[in-house]
């Protein structure tokens, strides 16, 4: 492999890793994480073509709207267009990277390209989902796409301020002014649509997959994925619940119950609303659920962050799976029958899909090795692109659930380098 093709999967990796930890002193922040050095247990042999690096747009005038990042700048995204069956098909890829649930994990995130557009990168890869390539993205690469960037630390969902710190917490904005741009650049003539994201975001195209819904037609047809999204509301391995914990300073801090479903807070509290496993059951759209049945952020920072293990006794499991105890398997088994147990009543629907592979993996839709490669994850012999466009095209039910760790080999497992 040629220095040059390194550099693009390093791009590529580091682009993944450096958000999936950027909430809060209390586990790992961006930086840290990124130092932590993830790699995939399997790498491909053959070259790699080079990726579509796309260009950053800011929405110019979104700030009178009152749609801007943490730290006051324009929102942005990155668009590269449909063409040929394509050129009326949109999909709409949220970013993820943690959220901030204090005003310091805030002030902190917004020197960073996760809380302003200053720091984002000019260009960024368009691989996975977003590739245009027909051997890399079999039914989507001639479509529209996009993906929104994130700047707000609330799952696009946030709409308050803080005037002393100088936040703006502005998601719900953000999201409104992006689809609003993208409408008015050709997406409100789209016969086909999916709003798709990865962790934070892939909680957010649950929060707005209705919402989405509504601004196209009864007969175009809309669906969403949530990839890596479905962040379950578990006990740590102290007992407590650092998640919640967490999920309630998001909610609290940003007001992200004026955007939550009206139905779940007629019946919970906003932070329980704010978990997927009590919002699914109240989204009328069609949505897919992909998701690592032991998905490595939820193990490193929501089972057994530093705060719940302060001897680091899961610290070698969690920077191998294989260096895991059959104690600490056992947990890690009871945390993918509790995924299981929560998707149960969703899966009962004939407009959802699923796609839940024993890995210890996460966003699996954005990399092109676990998205559709040639050893990429299967369950029954379908890739996760094939299983994602045949629940989007009708072309069969998908209901995948893959037998429980270690049976699967076809995983791309993610391992770190704790240092």
């Amino acid at each position: 492999m040629t220095m040059k093709l390194v550099l693009v999967f390093v791009v590529q990796l580091a682009c993944f890793v450096s958000g999936i930890l950027s909430f809060g002193s209390e586990t790992l922040s961006p930086l840290s994480f990124l130092d932590n050095n993830a790699v995939s247990t399997r790498h491909s042999s053959s070259p790699q073509p080079q990726p579509l690096m796309v260009d950053l747009t800011l929405i110019q005038g979104a700030d009178s709207k009152g749609a801007v990042c943490l730290d006051g700048t324009l929102p942005g995204y990155h668009l590269d267009r449909g063409f040929g069956s394509g050129a009326d098909s949109w999909l709409i890829h949220l970013e993820g990277g943690g959220w901030c649930n204090t005003i310091r994990n805030c002030v902190y995130r917004k020197n960073t390209r996760r809380g302003s557009s200053k720091y984002m990168e000019s260009q960024i890869p368009f691989t996975g989902i977003l590739s245009n390539k027909p051997e890399e993205n079999p039914d989507f690469f001639n479509w529209n796409r996009v993906k929104l960037r994130y700047c707000d630390g609330a799952s696009f969902s946030g709409d308050s301020e803080d005037e002393s710190a100088q936040l703006q917490f502005r998601g719900q904005k953000i999201w409104l002014a992006a689809m609003e741009e993208l409408m008015s650049k050709g997406m409100q003539k789209a016969d086909q649509a999916l709003l798709s994201g990865c962790s934070a975001g892939g909680l957010a195209s649950i929060i707005h997959c209705d919402e989405f819904r509504s601004l196209f037609p009864k007969s175009s047809k809309v669906k969403c994925l949530s990839d890596a999204g479905f962040f379950l509301d578990a006990i740590d391995v102290s007992g407590g619940r650092t998640l919640r914990n967490l999920f309630g300073g998001v909610v609290q801090l940003q007001e992200v119950q004026k955007n939550l479903p009206k139905s779940c807070l007629d019946q919970l509290d906003p932070t329980s609303c704010f978990f997927p496993q009590n919002m699914v059951e109240h989204i009328e759209t069609p949505l897919f659920l992909l998701n690592a049945a032991y998905d490595v952020w939820q193990v490193q920072a929501s089972l057994a962050p530093p705060s719940a293990d302060p001897l680091g006794s899961w610290n070698d499991c969690k920077s191998n799976h294989a260096n895991c105890s059959l104690s600490q398997l056992q947990f890690l088994q009871d945390f993918r029958n509790q995924m299981l147990s929560d998707i149960k009543d969703f899966s009962r629907s004939s407009q959802t899909g699923l796609f839940i592979n024993s890995c210890f993996a996460h966003c699996q839709s954005e990399r092109q090795e676990t998205w559709f490669a040639d050893d990429s994850p299967l369950i029954e012999d379908k890739p996760i692109a094939v299983a994602v466009g045949d629940w989007y095209f009708d072309r069969e039910s998908v209901k995948a659930i893959d037998c429980a760790y270690p049976c699967d080999n076809s995983c791309h497992n993610l391992v770190f380098n704790f240092k």
